[in-house]
């Protein structure tokens, strides 16, 4: 199937210069999310409330988000990204000053809503980025986006933390939103022209990404893995929290900051996974990847000492999660945005909304597992999550190898095995023709957050 962004006759693949700048407006994007949770507190004091009322404004970004990915990242399909991304960056930009000036908490939370919807821009670049660049390169400059995004999420709470105490709460929010707008600018410059791949309505398109989970096999297949693995690592970064703060260690929540810092590792992980992609596919990358929340939820499982020793257990065991989970986001985005080229904004939305959905269950299934059972029932819940998902991968790799390959698929050189033919004369696992006298043509490689 060909790519109708990457073909020959679209726009030029993007050099080194753009995709710098894509990383770094993924970074600044998903930090929006993020930074209001270290100010919280600073909030509460500006404004009069309670910690937890002042709460509600991250609450309310992170609602807004999810709500996003569902009704806007679909737009990437039927609006050209020049005008689309820019114009949620000044949404954005323009929501932060809002926020900035708040005078009561209700303002704060709505904008704070707003503010999460429109800054799902990293989840739009990324699938346009896919469909620029060509087969033997997606995984890599996919691994690089991420490598941005994971940047901006470990240093926002730096961030903010940092400029709130100094200046006030206000201030992260108004720098935010001089960055924001000024990055708007600059991306209505940077971005190449790309051609929308979709004319259906808005309300089909919204519905598309449902649809595309009905449809494609291997699309849900990796949802499952990421929804699995994601709820492993929220469970377990929801609970860290807990344990070290807690009568074990009782460290402050500085300690969990830096255990988070050392998670910076997995920015140098990524792009070295979207090599691995490029160069065997994606299934090798995931089985490695799954193996290694296995290995991470085994050495999380000897956090359970305490003293010096338990800590750095649990920082390198933590870190090993976060590798294993983002390299693993590297070749599950790998596979999808391989499927249906003229699709990737709604396959994209549909792939983070099963993650986010698996990370909100395994906040909430984490909590209960420390309350229960400790330390080493959250190590275990991430070990049964992980290895859900294994199974579930070698079942697929197992009957690929039995039925031996599908001509030249191109999602990941195995067969189709989900039993399922599509009607409209292609695989459902990469989109490639199955009928008629033609040999099944080759598809490209793809890949996203998380967000």
């Amino acid at each position: 199937m060909s790519d109708p962004q990457a073909t020959s006759s679209g726009p030029a693949a993007p050099g080194r210069r753009l995709i710098l700048i894509l990383a770094l407006a993924c970074g600044i994007g998903v930090a929006n999310i993020y930074f209001p949770q270290a100010i919280s507190p600073l909030i509460a004091d500006g404004l009069g409330v309670s910690p937890g009322a002042a709460a509600s404004a991250v609450t309310a970004s992170q609602f807004g988000y999810a709500l996003g990915i569902f009704l806007l990242v679909p737009l990437g399909d039927r609006i050209a990204h020049r005008r689309l991304v820019p114009a949620l960056l000044g949404i954005t930009g323009l929501g932060l000053v809002v926020a900035g000036s708040a005078p009561g908490l209700a303002v704060l939370v709505a904008a704070s809503a707003v503010i999460g919807a429109a800054t799902v821009v990293p989840q739009v670049i990324i699938p346009m980025a896919a469909g620029l660049v060509s087969e033997g390169r997606r995984g890599a400059v996919t691994g690089t986006l991420l490598s941005g995004l994971i940047g901006g999420i470990l240093l926002a709470r730096t961030f903010s933390g940092s400029l709130g105490e100094w200046l006030g709460w206000r201030a992260p929010y108004y720098v935010a939103a001089a960055l924001m707008l000024g990055l708007a600018a600059v991306m209505a410059v940077a971005l190449p022209a790309t051609a929308p791949t979709s004319s259906e309505r808005y309300p089909r398109l919204v519905t598309g990404s449902l649809r595309l989970l009905r449809e494609e096999p291997a699309l849900r297949r990796t949802c499952v893995y990421q929804a699995a693995v994601f709820a492993g690592f929220s469970a377990a970064w929801t609970s860290l929290a807990l344990y070290v703060t807690g009568p074990a260690f009782g460290m402050g929540s500085s300690v969990v900051g830096l255990i988070a810092l050392v998670g910076a590792g997995s920015m140098f992980s990524t792009p070295i996974a979207g090599r691995r992609v490029d160069r065997g596919g994606p299934d090798p990358v995931t089985l490695v990847c799954l193996l290694g929340t296995l290995a991470a939820a085994g050495i999380l499982a000897f956090g359970t000492l305490h003293g010096i020793a338990g800590l750095v257990i649990l920082t390198v065991g933590m870190l090993v999660l976060d590798v294993a989970v983002q390299s693993g986001q590297v070749a599950n985005q790998g596979r999808i945005f391989a499927l249906r080229p003229e699709a990737r904004g709604r396959i994209n939305t549909a792939y983070m909304t099963c993650a986010f959905l698996g990370g909100s269950a395994g906040s909430w299934l984490g909590v209960r597992a420390y309350g229960l059972l400790g330390w080493g029932g959250v190590a275990g819940l991430v070990a049964v999550l992980g290895a859900l998902a294994l199974v579930r991968h070698l079942r697929h790799m197992w009957r690929a190898r039995r039925t031996g390959p599908d001509g030249a698929n191109g999602t990941d050189g195995m067969a189709r095995t989900d039993g399922m033919a599509r009607t409209d004369g292609t695989d459902g696992t990469d989109g490639t023709s199955v009928g008629g006298s033609a040999a099944a043509a080759s598809c490209g490689h793809g890949r996203q957050e998380a967000s």
